[in-house]
């Protein structure tokens, strides 16, 4: 098994450009023919529903070269003007919780240092929340004397359910279908920098893809269906209209993508 700490991102042939930030990284696997989650949930010691959830799965579909998340740890390196505050609010999570699963005694941090993020205590203190908030709001309806009958419903996975309450808290401006390529920094004669001035050779960490900024508007957040949140941080003299290309450092993985048709999100 391919085994990597670094979360890998997806792009291939567009005018790149640069800018310094926080990166965050996990443990990751990098899936092989005929891998499944229930096999690399056993090699791992971790649940099928954790892997969907910590790489936004909507089903138990994986491909050969996909970097998965297998680790509840991800970690954050803080960049100048973080303050902890702000990386408890960016995770939804309280800053007690920080502090504790970094042995911190104060609130001081630094830049370029690294914290831990514990994505199962994050998911807990969610679901805590909602519980107690669903206890303490008024019942609006009156209580029903007979049981209604029970209707089949799909089951929501925690995946769903994290994406939900993401688009909840930042409204989903808009959703459209797009055709997406990849595109990557290795290529001769790239600069690596994307056009709001992102390094991605530096910087190989971050999901970033190409768009129209006449569809899609430079600087806006994305959910991209199969590679997961993004930022809108380039353009191509390719990318017109419903088209993207998503970022991704090797040229290889990049191939891999091909040619396909996304759901893309733009968030508020």
């Amino acid at each position: 098994m391919k085994f990597k700490k670094s979360i890998i991102s997806a792009v291939a042939f567009a005018t790149l450009a640069v800018s310094a930030g926080a990166s965050a990284s996990a443990q990751e696997y990098e899936v092989e023919k005929g891998d499944t989650l229930w096999g690399i949930s056993q090699e791992f010691g971790t649940t099928v529903d954790e892997l969907k959830t910590w790489n936004n799965l909507s089903s138990h579909l994986i491909y050969p070269d996909q970097e998965l998340t297998v680790s509840s740890k991800e970690f954050y390196t803080v960049k100048k003007g973080d303050t902890l505050w702000e990386v408890s609010s960016r995770y939804g999570i309280t800053i007690d919780s920080l502090k504790a699963w970094n042995a911190l005694d104060t609130d001081i941090i630094q830049p370029g240092q690294e914290l831990i993020i514990n994505l199962d205590e994050k998911t807990k203190q969610t679901e805590t929340a909602e519980v107690t908030k669903s206890k303490v709001e008024p019942k609006s309806e009156p209580v029903q004397t007979k049981a209604a009958p029970v209707q089949a419903e799909e089951k929501i996975t925690s995946e769903e359910k994290t994406v939900k309450d993401t688009e909840q808290q930042e409204e989903v401006e808009k959703e459209l279908t797009v055709e997406a390529t990849a595109y990557t920094a290795s290529c001769e004669g790239c600069s690596g920098v994307t056009a709001t001035g992102i390094n991605l050779k530096d910087n190989p960490d971050k999901k970033v893809i190409s768009v129209d900024p006449n569809v899609i508007p430079l600087g806006s957040k994305v959910h991209v269906e199969g590679y997961g949140y993004a930022t809108a941080a380039d353009t191509g003299g390719a990318i017109k209209g419903n088209k993207i290309d998503v970022f991704i450092p090797s040229k290889e993985q990049a191939n891999d993508w091909g040619r396909r048709s996304v759901n893309v999100k733009v968030l508020h």
